[in-house]
């Protein structure tokens, strides 16, 4: 069921208008399992000569339907579905404050330096060729009709489990053995150390450690930016934690 691309779905994609949708259409749905659901989202497209790789836990519903939006745009304008796919991706790819957090982020550790750019903010622009995106479960997940943060765990669920062995572990094989693996939250560092132990990736090369870009952790964010120091922080913020995944993290930079 997670082996169907973009040509089962064309003329449904083709035909709708997602813009003002709130929820995913039952005819893309691929999976249901109790209160898990997956859904299909043109995100299958892969660059096999990035030099990074930032890696979410699943596509939420605005940016599933952001891609699915402009593949259908695209399909209209009659441009290939290779274009479509492409278009689809880098559109919705940490669309918003999201991105400009990671941006941060990516930025304060020294990724730019390491890629010799200016900014990571050339990643998702003149830099684009650099950077392949993707998440631990490559198409949406919903809970309960609600975006999956994480539980139950992707590998003890056999639906969730089957996209990480099936589509994370082939995309990830695709890539150079150099390139950077970055994973957004506890979670993805899980699932990429599971396909790292099967053998398809250096374990050396996942730089967990980066808090989520999520708006939700802004202060995380702050703190791990040095913006906010650990005595201001409030008691839903382990200071002491992030400031050790950090100093693990430059570590594993600088062996880079």
């Amino acid at each position: 069921m997670f082996d169907l691309g973009i040509q089962n779905f064309l003329e449904f994609i083709a035909e709708t208008d997602f813009r003002c949708a709130s929820r995913l259409p039952e005819e893309l749905k691929l999976s249901s399992s109790g209160q898990i659901e997956t859904f299909y989202a043109p995100f299958e497209y892969v660059n096999p000569e990035a030099r990074i790789v930032i890696c979410g836990i699943t596509p939420g519903l605005q940016q599933a339907l952001i891609a699915l939006q402009v593949a259908g745009e695209t399909i209209r304008a009659g441009e290939s579905v290779d274009a479509a796919l492409l278009a689809a991706k880098q559109t919705a790819s940490f669309a918003g404050s999201m991105r400009s957090n990671l941006i941060r982020m990516l930025d304060f550790v020294g990724i730019n330096v390491h890629l010799g750019i200016e900014s990571c903010s050339d990643l998702f622009g003149s830099h684009r060729h650099l950077l392949h995106t993707t998440s631990a479960l490559r198409y949406p997940v919903f809970k309960s009709g609600k975006n999956y943060s994480g539980a139950p765990s992707m590998l003890r669920h056999s639906d969730l489990r089957a996209q990480v062995d099936l589509l994370l572990a082939k995309d990830l094989a695709a890539m150079p053995r150099e390139t950077i693996l970055v994973p957004l939250g506890d979670k993805v560092t899980e699932a990429l150390e599971y396909v790292a132990a099967k053998g398809t990736i250096d374990e050396r090369r996942i730089l967990s450690g980066l808090p989520h870009p999520s708006g939700a952790n802004a202060e995380r964010i702050k703190f791990f930016l040095g913006e906010k120091p650990l005595d201001q922080l409030s008691s839903k913020t382990n200071g002491q934690v992030i400031a050790t995944a950090r100093s693990t993290l430059f570590r594993r930079l600088e062996a880079f």
